[in-house]
């Protein structure tokens, strides 16, 4: 065999031993934003006065959504979900934390945010931001857009704000941007496969 095509054999059985190694991209329900260059971290209070980053919740799937518990329908709804997400994860459900940061500080109060989570599991945290500030820059960093829609009285106003989940998984990496709607199942399947890795 000449020299030429030995290095051709062998660069072709290298290619293949290394097509062999890579793992195959894996396929999500949620819009997959792997590498995305926002939304890595948070340093925030947990309603007991504990801060709190990503982490805390190191070899966990960590659901992150923001949202108010004053919210009539998309909030209750998601965490609802979140809970049935969690039942079916069966032995597998302490591998997921969700973790809920309130747009609605001024009325969200730790109590208030503690209560509200043990509505649906006391294993979800609740992250309240301590300053309009703080919320500020996070939601810049987030990209979440919140805006307060004032009401018939001052304390009966209400809040837009973005309905979606960002999905973390158990190396702490930004993986999905989860849409509101998409669903229990197409969690469920999504969190397997980032427990899966």
């Amino acid at each position: 065999m000449k020299k030429r095509e030995m290095l051709k054999l062998l660069a072709a059985t290298s290619a293949l031993g290394l097509a062999g190694c890579m793992q195959a991209k894996q396929s999500f329900k949620a819009v997959d934003i792997t590498g995305a260059d926002y939304a890595k971290d948070f340093s925030l209070k947990d309603a007991n006065g504990a801060t709190r980053t990503l982490a805390d919740f190191k070899g966990k799937v960590v659901v992150l959504f923001f949202g108010y518990a004053q919210c009539p329908d998309v909030c209750p709804t998601t965490m609802t979900e979140m809970t049935q997400v969690k039942q079916q994860l069966g032995a597998d459900a302490d591998k997921l934390q969700v973790v809920f940061v309130t747009v609605d500080p001024e009325r969200d109060t730790p109590e208030v945010m503690k209560a509200y989570m043990s509505a649906f599991d006391p294993s979800f945290v609740a992250l309240v931001p301590s300053s309009t500030e703080q919320l500020a820059a996070l939601a810049k960093d987030f990209k979440v857009y919140y805006k307060k829609v004032e009401g018939k009285t001052p304390t009966s106003y209400s809040m837009d704000h973005s309905a979606a989940s960002f999905v973390y998984d158990p190396q702490g990496r930004l993986r999905l941007y989860s849409r509101y709607g998409s669903g229990v199942p197409a969690m469920v399947s999504d969190v397997k496969s980032l427990l899966q890795g």
